[in-house]
């Protein structure tokens, strides 16, 4: 950081000139605020949007900038908010009049008037958000800090420019963006901010569901999210907003047998997977492959806690969480619980005597996914003996080696059998019937079990003893 209070190094992108000169031109002051101004002095790389503020109409500068642009790029408006958007050199720039901001209690929607550059740095979610560097020509860089958001950036803190409980009250959404920042940057939420979170977390039912999932992806695909998850759930949100997770919280114990906590559990299931991929359907497979424990748990005297059918329950589970968070009802979707459901399968086979046809079914039911689902239950092991660790590490890399291996035999990995239906139907002169399916599926299974090899020889001349035993006789 530069020691002074100008940051013209900040400005040297060419479009900061331009919109300098388009502001002069109508005569307004602007300025560039929050993100773009934060990450710069946090030195966290190029940033892709650009927010810029003008003392006075937001749209008429964004139309000037367009015209002084080579291309004169199109300006798209946004009268109800009083915003507008281009896009030019591959960055985003949104422009918005100073404006002052009044909230009523059901709605996160305010109504919206003409402010100074205060007014709008007031209504800024946090002070590290309400940064604005001056692009006026005579102080060009200059920083305006009123809230002191470049000390709590050197202090690394999350707080508000106002009283936290109106802050979070006007717009509930900024306690999940609290969390988020203080998940992305390793910042500490200021602690009257942090207790306000715990007091307006009831707030967070008018926000839209949509919304909520934007922020938890961003916290989900954090370098550890399991900060935004411990923070969600020590300010009470996580029980309204995910309840399925908070469930697993705790530990029973019945005759001196207990079983382990699976939610935090289930949070070091996250940062291991997280240190490994940014996939972030693998990461949401992470945080809900045990949520089927808590409808199952038993205790049974003789063998302890159990959990049987979780995996298949929490797949269940997985269709009514995305439904119910208005995630997306697609192949991700589909993923999550595939994952889910299998979550437990290779950690079944990973002992000494793994066969090859246990291997050849989980190749099998997997698919593309294979690798996926090792990656997920190898991030399961979460064990704080070594020596187990060792064990259970050193078990899945000899089914990593033992998939390999068959699938390089056997092709069992989106299978399609060697001989088809039609040519079944050919070869024994039959119309579609429930034979034709019956030899299908013993073909399948003697290849899975490794009976005959994955070939086409192999399977014709099974494919006729399967006929026989059905009392089929091939056409002549």
């Amino acid at each position: 950081m530069p020691k002074n209070n100008n940051y013209k190094s900040a400005l040297k992108h060419p479009i900061f000139k331009i919109i300098s000169q388009a502001a002069e031109n109508l005569n307004l002051e602007s300025y560039v605020i929050g993100g773009f101004v934060r990450d710069f002095l946090l030195d966290r790389g190029e940033p892709k949007d650009i927010d810029i503020v003008a003392i006075g109409s937001g749209i008429e500068l964004a139309t000037e900038v367009s015209r002084l642009l080579p291309n004169n790029p199109k300006v798209q408006i946004f009268k109800t908010y009083g915003t507008a958007m281009l896009r030019a050199f591959d960055l985003e720039i949104e422009f918005v009049g100073a404006r002052k901001e009044s909230y009523t209690e059901d709605s996160r929607n305010p109504v919206v008037e003409d402010g100074s550059l205060e007014d709008d740095q007031k209504r800024r979610d946090f002070t590290i958000n309400a940064l604005a560097l001056n692009l006026g020509e005579d102080h060009f860089g200059d920083l305006v800090d009123p809230f002191n958001g470049i000390e709590d950036l050197k202090h690394q803190l999350i707080q508000t420019p106002l009283d936290p409980d109106i802050t979070y009250s006007d717009d509930p959404l900024r306690m999940l963006r609290a969390i988020r920042f203080a998940t992305q940057l390793h910042f500490k939420i200021e602690p009257k901010s942090l207790a306000s979170i715990s007091k307006n977390k009831n707030r967070i039912k008018i926000i839209s569901k949509e919304r909520i999932v934007e922020e938890l992806n961003k916290i989900l695909l954090s370098e550890k999210p399991s900060i935004g998850f411990a923070l969600l759930h020590k300010t009470g949100l996580l029980p309204i907003i995910l309840p399925q997770l908070t469930a697993l919280e705790g530990i029973e114990e019945i005759e001196g047998q207990k079983h382990k906590d699976n939610f935090w559990h289930t949070l070091e299931v996250v940062d291991n997977i997280a240190e490994n991929t940014d996939d972030l359907w693998l990461r949401w497979a992470a945080l809900l492959h045990d949520i089927g424990k808590a409808p199952t748990k038993k205790f049974h005297k003789k063998i302890g806690w159990t959990f049987h059918g979780h995996e298949f329950v929490g797949s269940k589970m997985v269709y009514k969480l995305f439904k119910q968070m208005k995630m997306p009802l697609n192949d991700k979707m589909k993923l999550v619980q595939k994952l889910v459901l299998m979550s437990s399968r290779p950690i079944v086979i990973s002992d000494e005597n793994v066969t090859d046809s246990a291997v050849r079914r989980l190749v099998f039911d997997a698919g593309n996914d294979i690798e996926d689902l090792m990656t997920l239950c190898e991030a399961d092991i979460t064990t704080k003996n070594p020596k187990r660790f060792k064990k259970y590490h050193n078990n899945f890399k000899k089914v990593r080696q033992k998939i390999k291996e068959v699938e390089e035999k056997d092709h069992i990995r989106n299978f399609q059998p060697p001989v088809s239906g039609e040519e079944i139907m050919e070869f024994f002169n039959l119309k579609p019937s429930r034979e034709i399916g019956m030899i299908k599926e013993a073909i399948k299974e003697a290849i899975l079990e490794g009976e005959i090899p994955n070939e086409y020889e192999a399977a014709k001349a099974y494919m006729l003893k399967k006929g026989k035993e059905l009392g089929l006789e091939p056409v002549k």
